[in-house]
């Protein structure tokens, strides 16, 4: 059987992109090179393309820059290509891909934007289409299907910049009526608890939606669940799987991108430790309810609260391009349920070359 030609896109232009390199090193050093040819794909900060032909141990902080084995390239969108457009010295090579692996987090990776050049392409690619990822990324939307879904969560409110501008005052009284305090804020699109805060009063809810608009010009704001903060990985297509429950034993005030990326001190609990087995089946469950009214494929990370008095189970957010580093939970869940890591990427791949690229 000969081998596929899988393409794994990292980098990108998002606040995520250091992430996105570390996740895409771990990738690519486990993909299975008996299956699959692997054609590594870099975007800079600033949004170029390069076919990257080196060592993937060169990803994290961007130092496959500095290497000389980058050419120009891209993902072409004509379906005769159904590949990589390389601009070589020599004159431009084309690449045939049967897939695209995209490890790209939070803008311009997730958010259906790729995804839609993915589809124009005709190309299979891992994960969600471009309007689930869209609506996944954008935290008002997201919220707005799982009320319609009938999937518990927080109360809470949104607002857009312009709205902001003009209503400032009348929003904020609203908003602290509805939701009480502490309150968290957060860009509707920003993704990894970035630009997110936790407003305990008046004045920190102005500084927050500052922070907060310095991200999206969409603010969501929540009612806070006192609950223990759990995850569960789903993994398929139309038929999907929850993994087991994790929990997130947060070090710093709230899971935030710190947490998450940089300090290395949150700990991660798998199973769950501090909830019971009906609150974990009930996770599961919402997770896949989830999953499904969102309209989501391959994969995705889907969070909850479970409250700390009540037991009921709150969803917080889902994550369609969750990261991959070593210390990521979604991996870490799939290996916990009994799938290794490069077993799940290999069936990720699987399923994106189920579904086909006309989607």
């Amino acid at each position: 059987m000969s081998k596929k030609n899988i393409a794994v896109v990292f980098g990108g232009v998002s606040s995520e992109h250091p992430v996105s390199c570390v996740s895409a090193k771990s990738v690519i050093e486990h993909i299975k090179r008996d299956l699959y040819n692997v054609y590594m794909i870099g975007i800079t900060k600033d949004g170029r393309w390069y076919l990257y032909e080196g060592d993937p141990a060169l990803l994290p902080e961007d130092k496959w820059l500095q290497s000389s084995l980058i050419t120009p390239a891209f993902i072409s969108p004509d379906t005769a290509t159904h590949g990589i457009t390389v601009m070589r010295e020599s004159g431009v090579e084309t690449i045939y891909l049967d897939a695209v692996h995209p490890v790209l987090h939070g803008k311009n990776g997730e958010d259906g934007t790729i995804q839609g050049l993915f589809q124009l392409a005709q190309i299979p690619f891992v994960g969600c289409n471009h309007l689930s990822s869209a609506v996944s990324m954008d935290k008002a939307f997201t919220n707005m299907i799982a009320d319609v879904a009938g999937i518990r969560q927080a109360k809470w409110r949104s607002i857009i910049r312009y709205e902001y501008g003009k209503y400032a005052k009348d929003f904020l009284d609203e908003a602290i009526a509805y939701l009480g305090f502490p309150i968290f804020v957060k860009p509707a699109n920003a993704g990894s608890s970035v630009g997110i805060s936790k407003a305990k009063n008046r004045e920190e809810l102005v500084k927050a939606m500052t922070v907060a608009f310095a991200e999206d010009d969409k603010v969501v704001l929540e009612e806070f669940i006192d609950g223990f903060e759990v995850e569960c990985a789903v993994l398929g297509n139309q038929k999907a799987k929850a993994s087991t429950v994790g929990e997130i034993l947060p070090v710093n005030e709230f899971y935030d991108f710190e947490a998450k990326y940089v300090s290395g001190t949150t700990d991660l609990a798998i199973p769950a430790k501090n909830i019971t087995q009906e609150q974990m089946d009930a996770v599961r469950e919402n997770a896949l309810k989830a999953y499904k009214a969102l309209g989501c494929a391959g994969l995705s990370r889907v969070d909850f609260f479970v409250h700390k008095q009540t037991g009921e189970v709150f969803f917080n957010e889902i994550n369609t391009l969750p990261g991959f580093t070593s210390i990521s939970m979604y991996p870490k869940l799939w290996e916990a349920s009994g799938v290794d890591y490069g077993e799940l990427l290999n069936r990720l791949i699987e399923l994106a070359l189920e579904r086909g690229g006309k989607i």
